[in-house]
């Protein structure tokens, strides 16, 4: 079994739905479980509504998963556990207060060594530790001098992160994990919490480096971007890897992808080459869905869109060139009789097939050419002083010219 642990506290970032694709394509090719466990036993910083969020999103990326649990329904295990290695004498109540830590934590910087508890509160004997009314935490005892003792249960009884972590991958059974090389410390000590509750079973880590990125990293903001789930989850496990095709989807990459070839080198987030990405997850879409997505239901309004991706490459930035043109236009700087004169002639003009019909009629009627007519006539029917080939646009909003030039 596999899982994917997204914290509660933030937005999905593009890190994290790239640890939530890869663990799905993974699972997958093992053909195991994934479940999704929301990391939310951090009351205090929980945002309400995040839970729903981040499931959401896994199922607009077509993520599938066996369940969905909330770290704090283990909260009773948790504590269980905890005393059972108190109980074993692998974890001793410590009674440190937060000015102490700070002045140990202050005197390690001072010395330019790494932060370690000086282990004062675990040589406490049992009739010592009765004596003394104070609130305490759990530390787990360290038996290694590379690991330091540290916390497992809070004050408030509440486990930590890294506690929580390992007791829940063991009642689990998970078999592999798929996180951030951030994590590597944090894996020696899950992994060390499990020794001493005699877990022997061993759990595959595979550490990948987060995607650096400069501009905002929420899966949120780029899907409101106008970016398609396909699209970003295409770029995200292109990162990295040697694929057969720089354009495919998550099933095609179930059946190639080898989590053992991702590179572990630093990964840097490209924009423009998402944006390339995107521009052709757009093209090989069906025009009515296409329509759709923006809004409308004719096949045509596609068709328009398509030839719109010559000069943009999102479904933000196309809604944009297509709502213009239903925009109504009242009047165009520099050519103000022009745009009026053609505007009322198309008004009154028959329902022509081609552009060139209609442009021929214009002409006919109101004796203007060149760009006293080519201006303001792209204007009315595009809201655009630029853009592709009028020949081609009309044969797809021909049947809007009414509303288009009202």
């Amino acid at each position: 079994m596999l899982r994917f642990a997204p914290s509660s506290v933030e937005s999905m970032s593009l890190n994290n739905l790239r640890l939530a694709i890869l663990n799905y394509i993974v699972a997958k090719q093992l053909n195991e479980d994934l479940v999704i466990r929301i990391e939310d036993i951090n009351k205090k910083k929980n945002i309400e509504g995040k839970d729903n969020e981040i499931l959401e999103i896994l199922s607009l990326f077509s993520i599938d998963y066996s369940r969905a649990v909330h770290q704090s329904d283990s909260l009773k295990y948790h504590q269980k556990m905890a005393m059972q290695l108190l109980t074993q004498k692998k974890a001793f109540s410590c009674f440190c207060g937060d000015e102490k830590l700070e002045e140990l934590k202050q005197e390690a910087i001072k010395n330019n060594k790494p932060y370690k508890y000086d282990g004062f509160c675990e040589t406490l004997s049992d009739e010592a530790v009765l004596e003394v009314n104070a609130p305490f935490t759990v530390r787990i005892k360290s038996f290694d001098k590379d690991v330091d003792s540290f916390i497992i249960l809070n004050h408030d009884k509440s486990p930590t992160y890294n506690y929580a972590c390992s007791i829940d991958d063991m009642l689990m059974d998970i078999s592999t994990v798929i996180r951030s090389n951030e994590h590597e410390e944090d894996t020696a000590k899950q992994v060390h919490i499990r020794n001493l509750l005699s877990y022997d079973k061993e759990i595959n880590y595979i550490h990948l480096p987060k995607v650096s990125s400069s501009i905002n990293s929420s899966v949120k903001y780029f899907i409101d971007e106008g970016f398609l789930p396909s699209a970003i989850a295409n770029y995200l496990v292109l990162l990295g890897n040697e694929v057969p095709s720089e354009i495919f989807t998550l099933e095609d990459a179930i059946k190639w992808f080898d989590i053992e070839k991702t590179s572990k080198e630093e990964l840097l987030f490209d924009i423009e080459k998402l944006k390339e990405i995107n521009k052709k997850h757009i093209e090989s879409m069906d025009e009515l869905r296409l329509s759709k997505i923006l809004g409308f239901a004719d096949l045509d309004i596609g068709k328009l869109a398509k030839i719109y991706l010559n000069e943009v490459s999102t479904i933000k930035e196309l809604k944009n060139k297509i709502d213009i043109v239903f925009t109504s236009k009242d009047k165009l700087e520099g050519f103000e009789e022009e745009f009026l004169e053609i505007k009322e002639c198309i008004k009154k003009a028959p329902f022509f097939e081609t552009f060139e019909d209609l442009e021929k009629y214009i002409k006919d009627n109101t004796s203007l050419e060149d760009k006293s007519l080519s201006t303001p006539l792209r204007y009315i029917l595009t809201g655009q002083k630029e853009g592709p080939l009028l020949s081609e646009i009309y044969p797809l909003i021909k049947n809007y010219l009414g509303e288009i030039a009202k």
